[in-house]
């Protein structure tokens, strides 16, 4: 269990999350999530050359992202190294795991955990086939080619959450049941003319072009979900649960999180009663094609490591790309599937990758703060049939 990260209160944004091909398709996001980030540490009166290190997530390559981590960094105004972290849907769980390491080590005093992520418009990638016939070349499409087949199974991401489903034994009822209740909880994100989200949902300024900027400030691409629409749907495998309501959709957006020691979120935190600190870390990966099901041995593992129990946490939120994700985790932890995920989830406002997880511990670490405090539980699955978690406590 670590001892000495911590996250300051209100050290963190996320973006709203652009719909794909929406608002945020055509700015290079390592650009424009760092522009963010300088505009976000100006308004908070954060001085950037306190930063001694920027991890940089991101999962969908970009022009120049050679240089993504110091680039980034040189953006925001910070003279440092950085390293550039790709683990899929868990890319925010990696980074801000590795700032934490680093602050418990003592080899960094304030690292800064940057993800940017544009799901659209991803790049059509050329490779050089020396024997193929006549010069012939092979073609990958970064984003459909990989959502439509991992390589080591050849099946998509919607076989293996079928696959969970069955180990789960959910029915279509209880993914209808589900997705209307997500679409509930992130209603509530809404009221009070988005009270909850303007919490920490920072703005993106986006050039149109040379005379007009716009400022997006909510998310789009946000699907009404009802009892009769979701009904009306076909499964979209013929033995399957899941319809096109039932799974996340691709998105665009960033995010960024403070991590340092506890003297120095105290000071940088506008309320430094309040102590956000990460205790934990689970990883895992399981069988072939259950990537959805990697989740539970992973926070088996985080709550074993922190000497807690799922019943000890006051807020959880889960990356859900499919239904199957948390009526197989609800099962599992014999919890009850409506109480996680209060507020939003991926399968709502959708999964920008790098930043999703991102928003995910940002909103937990509200909640908890309107809760009175109490441990959070971040987890999740990711490409690869692996998932990762993190507990952290608020106080």
């Amino acid at each position: 269990m670590l001892q000495h990260a911590y996250i300051p209160y209100k050290g963190y944004f996320s973006s709203p999350f652009s719909k794909w091909q929406g608002t945020l398709s055509n700015d290079n996001s390592i650009v424009l999530g760092a522009e963010t980030a300088k505009r976000w540490f100006a308004d908070k009166g954060i001085d950037a050359g306190m930063f001694d290190y920027n991890y940089h997530g991101m999962t969908v390559v970009q022009k120049q992202c050679f240089y993504g981590s110091t680039w980034s960094a040189a953006l925001m105004g910070m003279q440092v190294p950085g390293m550039t972290v790709m683990q899929a849907c868990s890319t925010t769980t990696t980074c801000v795991q590795l700032a934490a390491m680093a602050v418990e080590a003592g080899t960094q005093k304030m690292p800064f955990c940057f993800m940017a992520d544009r799901m659209s418009n991803a790049p059509h990638l050329i490779w050089p086939n020396p024997k193929g016939p006549g010069g012939e070349v092979i073609a990958e499409n970064w984003a459909m080619d990989n959502f439509g087949a991992d390589p080591v199974t050849g099946k998509a991401m919607l076989v293996a959450a079928e696959n969970v489903a069955k180990l789960a034994g959910a029915t279509r009822e209880q993914a209808d049941e589900l997705v209307l209740r997500r679409y509930e909880q992130y209603q509530d994100a809404l009221k009070d003319g988005r009270a909850f989200q303007k919490q920490y949902m920072y703005p993106v300024e986006v050039k149109i072009n040379k005379r007009k900027t716009i400022v997006f400030e909510e998310d789009e691409g946000i699907t009404p979900v009802t009892r009769e629409g979701v009904s009306g749907l076909r499964n979209v495998l013929p033995d399957g649960i899941h319809t096109y309501a039932h799974q996340t959709h691709p998105a665009d957006g960033n995010a960024g999180i403070i991590v340092t020691d506890k003297s120095r979120a105290m000071e940088l935190s506008p309320d430094p009663d309040k102590t956000i600190q990460i205790l934990s870390y689970g990883y895992a990966r399981v069988e072939p094609a259950h990537m959805p099901a990697a989740p539970v041995p992973a926070t088996k593992m985080a709550l074993q490591d922190a000497g807690l129990k799922i019943e000890d946490m006051k807020v959880i939120k889960t990356h859900n790309p499919f239904a199957a994700n948390d009526l197989y985790f609800a099962k599992e932890f014999n919890i009850d599937v409506n109480s996680m995920n209060n507020y939003g989830c991926s399968m709502i406002f959708g999964h920008p990758q790098a930043p999703t997880v991102a928003r995910l511990l940002i909103e937990g670490i509200e909640e908890a703060v309107m809760l009175g405090g109490g441990y959070v539980l971040i987890t999740g699955c990711a490409a690869g049939d692996t998932g990762a978690s993190l507990i952290l406590k608020v106080s």
